[in-house]
């Protein structure tokens, strides 16, 4: 039962974390940079690259998980660099 969670969870966690990375584009593109938030951003590059390095020392590997972070690390990465400009 526990290697079935693991299975889910490796799976559909990293997949729903998509829509934020597609959200972080669409703000992009739509929202001027005026509007960016210096705490939210910061927070979704940091849990980024956190959950990127945690997804290649697990065990399977999980390169979902890690696509998604890095995603999520350079979307918000871009944001961080607009709001500064």
């Amino acid at each position: 039962m526990l290697q079935l969670l693991s299975r889910v969870f490796h799976f559909w966690a990293p997949t729903f974390k998509w829509g934020i990375n597609i959200a972080n584009v669409v703000d992009i593109s739509t929202k001027p940079a005026e509007t960016v938030s210096y705490p939210q951003q910061a927070a979704l590059a940091g849990t980024g690259l956190i959950w990127a390095r945690y997804s290649t020392i697990i065990t399977p590997k999980n390169w979902n998980q890690f696509g998604v972070s890095i995603s999520m690390f350079a979307t918000a990465a871009y944001q961080l660099s607009r709001k500064i400009q």
